[in-house]
Formats: C-alpha cells, sequence, structure tokens
C-alpha cells in the first residue's frame, strides 16, 4: 500500500520538475520574476552618505555616537577605580604582612 503512494510522489516530482523547465523555456521573463535573489547589498559607505545627506538621521546617529562614547568613559573609569580599589588593598596587604616580619 505504501508503493503507490511513493510512486505517486515521485511522478509528481517529476511533473513539477518537468512543468518547471517548460515554464523556464517558455516564460523566461516571468520565472526571473519569481525566482528567488540574495538580497542588493548596500555599498560599503551608504551609511555615511546617509549621516551627511539626512540632517534628521545625521542627529540621531550622532545621539547614539555620544551616548556609546559616554557609556565607554563610565566603563572606562569605573574598572579604573576597581583598580585603584584593588590597588590600595595589597598595599595595605603587603604593609601588613611587613609589620608582622618586623617585629
Amino acid at each position: 500500500m505504501n508503493r503507490p503512494l511513493a510512486r505517486l510522489r515521485v511522478r509528481l516530482a517529476l511533473a513539477l520538475g518537468a512543468a518547471e523547465i517548460r515554464l523556464r523555456l517558455r516564460l523566461p521573463r516571468l520565472m526571473w520574476a519569481l525566482t528567488r535573489r540574495p538580497a542588493e547589498r548596500e555599498s560599503p559607505f551608504a551609511e555615511l552618505v546617509r549621516i551627511e545627506a539626512d540632517p534628521a538621521y545625521r542627529a540621531l546617529f550622532f545621539a547614539g555616537l555620544d551616548a556609546s562614547l559616554e557609556d565607554r568613559l563610565a566603563t572606562r573609569t569605573a574598572v579604573v577605580e576597581e583598580i585603584e580599589t584593588a590597588a590600595e588593598q595589597l598595599r595595605d596587604l603587603v604593609q601588613r604582612s611587613d609589620h608582622g616580619r618586623a617585629a
């Protein structure tokens, strides 16, 4: 019972393939329009051109850039403070161990 169904599937696939080939030969423009194609890539400088040409986009871009720079500076400041705190703790630890040896 499974074999007739399998044969039918194979025949259907072959018929669809043949129909596609005929359509491609007889209606190439239609088939070209229906065929999937990869999306076109923007030029590498498209965003730069948009920044220069569109004042509203420029304002949004620079606002985002400023926010990113502020976040980066805040992160660096926090890291420097953590390093200074760790260095101070290390100095205290070394001084305590030196006082213990001197006694």
